[in-house]
């Protein structure tokens, strides 16, 4: 399958920045899984990579991307937010043919950006959410309430600077439990037992809301970033789920 047949390239967001994307083709045609990171993220990300090349064996083609301003997309870290990156998603999902079934698969803030699209876009025919962040105010405050926007840093990290602009999004979106109620796709959701960052009630509460077709995953002992022993059993619940609604 040629790359340009199931997504065209380059592809840039509503403000002109340039997004990297890496493209794993499968031998299905007509399904695309779509995969997007959570905070302080890129598609590099260990979790991302190994999703993607184990459903690519599976013959699932996958597209992993870095939101602007993470990794080598253009765009300021400081400028990320979850409203930000839904545009991005956007532009994403509008630079893929309309026959291609488009899955979104995300991690953390990035399962965020995936409820609240999902909510409202047909363009996407199935979600997944891992470790999915569905209480966004409780989020900022648990992890950086202590901390002021604009001179603070995100978990000591240098490179990722805590933005005014980052907090005051995820104060206005507060929950997204209103939104998992409307989802209408089929939905898997995963969660570790042990996340320490994102907690396993957020996606309990997205479970218990939901009026969909919904599967629950729950991987004991796994945390936010689940680890090499996960994912075979995350590659190998998205495979059956994928051959039972997208086969």
């Amino acid at each position: 399958m040629h790359p340009n047949t199931i997504v065209q390239m380059p592809i840039t967001n509503r403000l002109g920045e340039d997004l990297d994307i890496m493209l794993h083709e499968g031998t299905r045609e007509g399904v695309l899984v779509f995969m997007g990171h959570g905070v302080t993220g890129d598609k590099d990300r260990p979790l991302l990579v190994a999703l993607a090349e184990g459903l690519a064996e599976q013959g699932w083609s996958c597209l992993r991307i870095s939101f602007s301003g993470n990794g080598e997309s253009e765009g300021k870290f400081e400028e990320s937010t979850i409203t930000k990156e839904v545009g991005d998603l956007d532009a994403v999902l509008g630079a893929i043919p309309k026959e291609v079934r488009v899955i979104y698969v995300g991690h953390s803030m990035g399962g965020a950006v995936g409820v609240k699209t999902a909510a409202g876009d047909s363009r996407i025919v199935g979600l997944v959410s891992l470790a999915g962040m569905v209480h966004c105010a409780d989020f900022v405050k648990r992890e950086f309430g202590d901390l002021v926007p604009d001179q603070d840093v995100m978990w000591e990290e240098q490179d990722c600077p805590l933005s005014k602009a980052f907090v005051d999004d995820l104060q206005q979106i507060g929950s997204l439990v209103p939104q998992a109620a409307k989802i209408q796709q089929p939905w898997l959701l995963v969660h570790g037992s042990a996340d320490d960052v994102v907690p396993l009630k957020d996606s309990q509460d997205a479970r218990d809301a939901a009026k969909c077709d919904l599967q629950w995953l729950e991987i004991d002992g796994a945390g936010h970033v689940f680890d090499a022993d996960s994912y075979p059993k995350i590659i190998g619940s998205m495979d059956l789920w994928l051959n039972e609604h997208f086969g």
